[in-house]
């Protein structure tokens, strides 16, 4: 680890001392990579580009999962209540469905805007295009096995898209807008 006040690389790795002692200026980033914070210009680790914190694509994670964990019990109990257990069941897993399906678009564009921004559009709408694909795989899946529980899956569906969106929304306009 360098010195306090030591130029670091692209990489984080302390730069070499020139023949006085005093470091030699940081490297550039190699193009499509982030610049390394300058001096003591934020925490360690942390890449920033235009002075932009680049986790800010998956901060929202916790909550959202916490209120998606929330969502799913709710819609659980209520499907239980309404329709026995193939409710619950189906409801829950509805939920669970759609909860999995934003984690997985948000972790994969996440990683597309690290390695290049430029990948950000492709990579999204290929991760749309497989989610809906594997939804409506899932949809005639259970279908086909003439379960109970079809009604209240897709209501659960219904829950998880709605009360995901919602908790984003609320996320965006209250604590992402106090961080900016």
């Amino acid at each position: 680890m360098a010195e306090p006040g030591e130029a670091r690389t692209a990489r984080g790795a302390a730069a070499p001392a020139d023949a006085t002692g005093a470091a030699a200026p940081a490297e550039a980033a190699a193009p499509g990579e982030a610049a390394a914070p300058a001096e003591a210009g934020g925490p360690a680790g942390v890449a920033e580009v235009g002075g932009a914190d680049r986790r800010w694509r998956t901060r929202h994670l916790r909550p959202l999962l916490a209120f998606a964990a929330v969502v799913t019990g709710l819609a659980a109990a209520v499907g239980g209540l309404l329709a026995g257990g193939s409710g619950a069941a189906g409801t829950a897993s509805g939920v669970v469905l759609v909860t999995l399906s934003y984690l997985a678009s948000t972790l994969v564009i996440a990683h597309a805007d690290a390695v290049n921004p430029r990948l950000v559009l492709p990579v999204g709408l290929a991760a749309y295009v497989v989610k809906l694909s594997v939804l409506a795989a899932v949809f005639f899946a259970v279908a086909a096995t003439g379960w109970g529980g079809l009604v209240p899956f897709s209501l659960g569906v219904v829950a998880g898209v709605v009360g995901w969106t919602g908790a984003h929304i609320w996320w965006v306009t209250t604590v992402h807008a106090r961080r900016a």
